[in-house]
């Protein structure tokens, strides 16, 4: 191990934690990205374990909100209602993803071609389903009778606007949207957003049940790599791990604190034609490197 690698597993982890929690596939970045530097990882395990920081980094800013659920417990069917229904959207991809793990990793995670396609489709899906719940101007006859008219915005219909209440049965299928991606380059967050949305979310809710779901899922994908990968991985591996995993925390903690207001106000185009460009840049990447 060497300074070099050091500061590839660094800004790694930058990138880990700047796009977990946003649509834009942090593992497609971090495949992409890590092919183009020839940074290579045990069993592809370093992209799955650097997770870690930023599993923490989300519990560190919802420990209060998680702490008085907890409480609330016992006695409070809500709260009973949100972790269950929490549990139940991360079953779909656990069992999926368990069950084709090694074909995910050896084949999936070795096609930078499949994570830049896979962008570039989840970019244009996320741009579609954003324009959907934009305010729409309409222009109405005034009420004197006058042929001018008048113009006012209206939204689309949102059913839930607050995460914490979203449905059983919706839990379900944000869950099976989940699966989609198993996919490098789809996005976790990204397809449990765009399934929310589908089904009447508010874009500020669909965004933060996506943190909710993360937090199993993500440490189920940590334990269970780390598990598989457990007598191949090196010292020098847990090392470019740590540092991957401390920068992955401190960046990870800025994005959850800010991106719920940035999404609030400017909703998921931006991201979308991120993930377009990026998937664009790396097609062209490919092309003439390789």
């Amino acid at each position: 191990m060497d300074l070099v690698s050091l500061l590839e597993a660094a800004l790694l982890g930058v990138v880990e934690g700047l796009t977990e929690f946003l649509p834009v596939s942090s593992t497609g970045h971090l495949l992409l990205l890590g092919h183009f530097l020839g940074f290579e990882s045990t069993g592809k395990t370093f992209e799955v374990l650097i997770q870690l920081g930023a599993i923490i980094a989300i519990l560190a800013v919802y420990a209060a909100r998680l702490t008085h659920v907890a409480v609330r417990l016992p006695s409070d069917p809500t709260a009973r209602r949100f972790v269950l229904g929490v549990l139940i959207a991360f079953l779909p991809a656990a069992i999926v993803g368990a069950t084709l793990h090694g074909f995910i990793k050896s084949v999936l995670f070795e096609s930078p071609a499949t994570v830049c396609v896979a962008l570039i489709l989840g970019g244009l899906v996320l741009l579609w389903v954003d324009l959907r719940h934009q305010p729409q101007t309409v222009t109405v006859r005034a009420d004197d009778g006058s042929p001018r008219g008048w113009t006012s915005e209206t939204t689309p219909d949102v059913a839930y606007d607050d995460a914490m209440r979203f449905p059983l049965g919706m839990c379900l299928v944000i869950g099976l949207f989940q699966c989609f991606a198993l996919v490098p380059g789809v996005s976790r967050s990204g397809s449990t957003i765009v399934g929310a949305l589908l089904l009447g979310a508010s874009k500020r809710a669909a965004a933060e049940f996506s943190f909710f779901l993360a937090m199993p899922t993500m440490a189920g994908a940590f334990a269970y790599d780390l598990y598989k990968n457990r007598d191949l991985l090196s010292m020098d591996d847990m090392a470019l791990v740590a540092v991957g995993f401390v920068c992955a925390f401190l960046t990870a903690l800025l994005v959850v604190r800010f991106v719920l207001d940035f999404i609030s106000r400017h909703g998921f185009a931006p991201f979308a034609w991120w993930r377009m460009i990026v998937g664009a840049a790396g097609l062209a990447g490919l092309l003439v490197y390789g």
